[in-house]
């Protein structure tokens, strides 16, 4: 109650100061209260200060507060419970428009700028800055065998809803999988979802409420911040270095009291790094102290050379979530991701996915996948796969390196690379240039909660081969260049 104090007495100062159109204190006590409704401050259901305290913290008489508080009851904007006070009705809520959330952006360094760009993409765009490999990179032949196969399955794989759980053949593959990293669980430990998306939007909606602090890293996935966004949630990013988050930073934001903490351990989303092993453990220490829950998102296990440290084989999946998904190794089409989880957490999880999508992901999808993974092509194809990143990565470094564009680090797998232009180049002028000839780029911005990423693009290696799409770059780059530097007047010219 007393930051929501602090705050309001903050918003009706502000309002008192910048009206400058006679706005009275009853007025201004008014506004401070709607404009917190409106950036879901305040929610439906919540309690409004009493109108003692109120009108003690503002300086204000209390009739002053009675009255700001019968107008707003009159507009039904919140309601007044006998001895217990007033409260939000949820009737001056606005529909939630994530665009507008946060601080203002240029279109072009908001997220889902680069997602629907990359999205709705004719097939002449090129696409580098997208998150996922080309069509031709996929097992598209092991995939046509399993949906051949599908139609010898039997017909309830074809026409029911999914289980709860999702398939119980998907499901001990990937027990298998996690057994082989060492950790050990069950069945009951582990749950399918639509999507790998999917999985971070059940978890949030179990572990946090509206107004709850989650930390990121800083830069991060970008459709982390955007999900966090739609569940109302406070977003504090932690600088993230090669090995993993700053430990000081991260340990100093636990001050803030965050109920969860996102993150990739290994191949990191943007910036391609791996923590070590010294910082898993300093970062399982410190969120153990606070009853820290963690997301440990590891979509680009596969495309390691070897498994590196993980915080849910550390753990044990006791306050570490593990999730994945196989868009970005099989296909993106055939959507399903998962979630390896306490048990209790499973079982609430499970039944959020009952209520918000009735049941687990499609059979169909679920029997394919099952399918393609445990056969044998599939350890072939990703062998094929680490072996053309690691091809592609030399050549785009090849090619990026005369255009003054520098890795941040080398990573040693996925087909990320987080780089930084030479001095002075805005990467979100840069992309807007390079949308113009239709070339996706992912600025740099779109990743960072602090807006300090502006000299950095996030390049896909396997999306480089088309060799236009360094002329582009080059060209946006000369241009940007030119239009910062100062014209010379007739008498400079002589």
């Amino acid at each position: 109650m007393t930051n929501c104090m602090d705050e309001l007495a903050h918003t009706v100062e502000r309002e008192l100061i910048v009206d400058d159109r006679g706005t009275t204190r009853t007025e201004a006590l008014m506004n401070a209260v709607r404009s917190k409704i409106a950036n879901r401050a305040l929610g439906s259901g919540d309690r409004l200060p009493s109108v003692r305290r109120f009108a003690e913290v503002m300086g204000v008489s209390p009739s002053t507060v009675v009255e700001a508080y019968d107008r707003l009851e009159a507009e039904g904007v919140i309601r007044a419970r006998r001895g217990s006070g007033f409260y939000v009705t949820g009737a001056g809520l606005p529909p939630v428009a994530l665009a507008d959330m946060g601080s203002p952006r240029e279109r072009n360094v908001d997220p889902f700028w680069v997602s629907r760009q990359s999205l709705d993409a004719d097939p002449s765009v090129l696409k580098p800055g997208c998150g996922w490999l080309p069509a031709d990179w996929m097992p598209n032949a092991a995939l046509r065998r399993g949906l051949r196969a599908l139609g010898r399955v039997d017909d309830t794989i074809l026409a029911d809803y999914g289980s709860t759980r999702g398939s119980l053949a998907l499901r001990r593959v990937l027990l298998g999988r996690l057994a082989d990293e060492g950790i050990t669980a069950s069945a009951d430990q582990i749950m399918l979802t639509a999507s790998g998306s999917q999985a971070i939007d059940l978890i949030c909606r179990l572990l946090l409420r509206p107004g709850d602090t989650v930390l990121v890293d800083d830069p991060c996935y970008f459709n982390f911040q955007a999900l966090l966004r739609a569940h109302q949630t406070r977003i504090v990013g932690v600088p993230f270095t090669p090995t993993g988050p700053d430990t000081a930073a991260f340990e100093q934001a636990l001050d803030e009291n965050p109920r969860l903490y996102i993150t990739n351990a290994a191949l990191h989303n943007p910036t391609g790094g791996t923590i070590s092993p010294q910082t898993a453990h300093r970062v399982l220490s410190a969120a153990a102290a606070r009853g820290l829950a963690i997301v440990e998102d590891d979509i680009f296990a596969d495309f390691e050379p070897s498994l590196s440290p993980r915080l849910a084989i550390l753990d044990g999946l006791d306050r570490v979530i593990r999730i994945g998904s196989f868009s970005k190794t099989l296909s993106a089409s055939v959507r399903c991701g998962y979630i390896a989880a306490r048990a209790d957490w499973i079982e609430g999880l499970v039944d959020l996915q009952v209520a918000t999508n009735f049941g687990g992901p499609s059979p169909v999808a679920t029997e394919l996948i099952a399918g393609v993974l445990a056969g044998g092509s599939y350890r072939k194809h990703m062998d094929e796969v680490r072996q053309r990143l690691t091809r592609a990565r030399k050549d785009a470094m090849a090619r990026l390196t005369p255009l003054g564009i520098v890795p941040w680090i080398m990573p040693r797998g996925g087909f990320y690379l987080w780089c930084r232009l030479p001095d002075g180049h805005d990467s979100a002028v840069i992309a807007r240039r390079c949308m113009e000839e239709n070339v996706v780029l992912a600025p740099g911005n779109v990743f960072s909660v602090s807006q300090s990423a502006a000299s950095f693009l996030r390049f896909n290696v396997a999306q480089l081969g088309d060799k236009r799409v360094f002329g582009v770059l080059r060209d946006a780059m000369k241009s940007d260049a030119a239009a910062k530097r100062p014209s010379r007047s007739r008498t400079d010219a002589g």
